[in-house]
């Protein structure tokens, strides 16, 4: 599933991200990527010990976490701690390839496995040029450029690119999600089935019907989490 949602963070989160990166000291990206990965990636991101990568962190962390689609969507097990990245200048694309299957967290404490992959947007699509993330599926080509605060998520066993930035620059933060459901499709299926049920309850509110879908999506989400 791919999945486009606006407004993730506040506006006021939004600036103190920005006034972050501004005091940016930014290090060679793939030094988080793996071997084919690494071969075509061409960016930078904040290193693993930067303190600003740790401010930024807990900002989105609680921005997900208070989001319902989100939730919804991923069904967050383990969320591998957000990594922040830029494309500019002569570092400013990432070829065509598919994120690591499994992840350490940065203190070593275990492993994530990396069911759904994200990026969250910093800066708006009239701030630079170029920078799509490109998306490969069976309906073609998907091409993204979202407004600053955005998130779109996707299957982390997606083949996908970020296109070169020949203007500006492009600010986002990535990460890998866990996810109680590892199947995409099963993790679809109760996604549509609870957004049926939000606008079920909105129309006719809690009737005996509701209350009985209701219990099928939770006894779905039982059998099909890990």
């Amino acid at each position: 599933m791919l999945l486009s949602l606006p407004g993730v963070l506040l506006e006021e989160e939004l600036h103190t991200i920005r006034a972050l990166l501004k005091q940016a000291q930014w290090v060679d990206g793939r030094t988080t990527a793996g071997i084919q990965a690494a071969s075509v990636k061409n960016n930078q991101q904040l290193a693993e010990d930067d303190p600003l990568l740790a401010q930024i962190r807990r900002i989105v962390l609680q921005a997900l976490q208070r989001d319902p689609l989100f939730f919804s969507a991923a069904l967050p097990d383990k969320i591998l701690p957000p990594f922040v990245n830029r494309y500019a200048g002569e570092t400013n694309a990432y070829g065509f390839h598919v994120d690591s299957a499994m992840r350490h967290m940065p203190d070593g404490s275990t492993r994530v496995r990396a069911d759904v992959s994200a990026t969250l947007f910093f800066n708006d699509p009239d701030e630079y040029e170029g920078g799509e993330l490109v998306v490969q599926d069976v309906f073609g080509d998907q091409r993204i450029k979202l407004k600053a605060g955005a998130i779109v998520i996707y299957p982390s066993s997606s083949v996908h690119a970020v296109t070169p930035v020949t203007r500006g620059e492009r600010l986002a933060s990535f990460m890998f999600i866990q996810s109680m459901v590892r199947d995409a499709a099963q993790r679809r299926m109760l996604f549509d089935m609870d957004m049926a049920l939000v606008r079920l309850r909105q129309q006719q509110g809690e009737t005996p019907e509701v209350v009985q879908l209701t219990g099928i999506y939770h006894n779905l989400l039982r059998q099909w989490a890990l």
